[in-house]
């Protein structure tokens, strides 16, 4: 896994391949962080489709369950495998669990209960420009094309903003959750070198699901369980295996291969994909000004994500 710093090692399927084919890490990475952001921007619909029959903590927490599921054959035994690892860089591993399982979706489910899901995606596009942040103080140069591609794409999502789309109170729920995504994407890049992708994503989802207990505890005891029906069930399973278990090994892998700032400009597709999804499954309006600002981020995403020469 490549870092800012070179205090870390990477790991040896990288570090292996960089001198044969230098593209191919960078054109992967890149390719997961969009199959990564695709996939998220269906969540965000699904966030706001359950808002009003699934409380937002219950939401989150039955999500973490099925994910936790769908990687504990593959990520069980290699955990427990490097449980010394793990349990040298618990912190590491604490931080993460909190700020990309625990908290980061539970925010998104509570502002989904009053924001409109192109809303959503529009405001989670501000991570990427605290991903940049993060990565630039660790000291990477981050390249004058990289920093045009997210200046162009933040443009655009600014103009989307700044186009008629109206706020509300769960906006807040929204910003703090773009904050925790951040600085989650930007914590990856100090994982520690040896410590399985697989072994990581299953630590990380059963910590962030066990802290998840109390506030499920609270939620059932003040607002009662929901009726399971496909249209609960569906949506839930979507997010915890699409959402959570595909989508986080992609971003994590991404992470690992391009970096958090190169990967946070793929990120802005975001907006795009929420918009369209939104109009789309939520009736939701859109507009040829939103087109053209949808084109703008998009231009910025292509000059921004490619690899320098």
């Amino acid at each position: 896994m490549a870092v800012a710093d070179r205090r870390t090692t990477t790991l040896a399927p990288t570090s292996a391949a960089a001198p044969h084919t230098p593209g191919a890490p960078v054109a992967l990475g890149i390719g997961l962080a969009v199959l990564a952001t695709l996939v998220w921007s269906g969540s965000f619909v699904t966030s706001r489709a359950l808002g009003d029959s699934v409380p937002p903590v219950q939401h989150a927490f039955w999500r973490w369950v099925v994910a936790l599921a769908v990687v504990a054959p593959f990520g069980a035994r290699r955990a427990w495998r490097q449980r010394a690892l793990i349990r040298r860089h618990l912190g590491f591993v604490l931080l993460a669990s909190l700020l990309g399982v625990t908290v980061y979706n539970t925010l998104v489910n509570q502002a989904g209960v009053t924001t409109p899901a192109a809303n959503m995606g529009m405001i989670m596009a501000a991570s990427p420009v605290l991903m940049a942040v993060y990565e630039r103080a660790g000291g990477v140069r981050l390249g004058a094309r990289r920093i045009a591609g997210l200046l162009i794409a933040c443009a655009g999502v600014l103009l989307l903003v700044g186009g008629g789309a109206s706020f509300s109170a769960g906006d807040l729920w929204m910003i703090a959750a773009a904050c925790c995504f951040g600085s989650y994407s930007a914590l990856l890049r100090r994982r520690p070198a040896g410590l399985d992708g697989a072994a990581f994503l299953f630590t990380t989802f059963l910590f962030g699901t066990l802290m998840l207990l109390p506030a499920q505890a609270v939620s059932l005891a003040v607002q009662g369980g929901f009726t399971p029906s496909p249209g609960t069930v569906l949506p839930l399973l979507y997010v915890g295996i699409a959402s959570s278990a595909v989508a986080f090994f992609a971003w994590n892998k991404a992470i690992s291969l391009i970096g958090p700032s190169r990967a946070g400009v793929v990120y802005y597709l975001q907006p795009v994909c929420v918009a369209l999804l939104s109009w789309a499954l939520l009736a939701e309006p859109t507009g040829w000004a939103q087109a053209g600002c949808m084109a703008l981020i998009l231009g910025g995403v292509v000059l921004g994500a490619g690899a320098r020469r």
